[in-house]
């Protein structure tokens, strides 16, 4: 008996981990989607301070290629759409990681309890 909970135990405990590790992936990524929602709200800002005939240039590799202002502003808002979307892809997986990390917190709390009373059980009949 007590050699089967201690597989269960142990096998709860690396699911958790698992999870744990997804976990910080998962916030990790949400960090770098802030970092660059961040900059281009910034450049989106920067963008409208410009007069309509202001000059906007784009680096495409080593070399920066004159862009309309109309264009470049349509294409910050169009990667704050898709930051702004892939946030809330990543919300929503760090919550369903975080009920996961909670369902194998209680499970291993529960086997720990389970493990513990059968170790009493068999100090007492020893």
């Amino acid at each position: 008996m007590s050699d089967d909970l201690q597989r269960k135990l142990q096998s709860e405990l690396t699911n958790f981990k698992t999870v744990q590790k997804e976990l910080q992936k998962a916030i990790s990524t949400r960090q770098q989607l802030d970092g660059q929602l961040n900059e281009n709200e910034i450049v989106k800002e920067e963008l409208n301070l410009l007069p309509t005939d202001g000059k906007v240039f784009k680096s495409v590799g080593p070399v920066l290629i004159k862009t309309e202002l109309v264009e470049a502003k349509q294409n910050v808002s169009k990667r704050i759409d898709y930051i702004s979307k892939e946030v809330k892809k990543v919300d929503d997986l760090i919550a369903s990681l975080e009920k996961k990390q909670d369902v194998h917190r209680e499970a291993l709390q529960k086997l720990q309890h389970q493990l513990q009373q059968a170790q009493v059980k068999a100090a007492l009949q020893a």
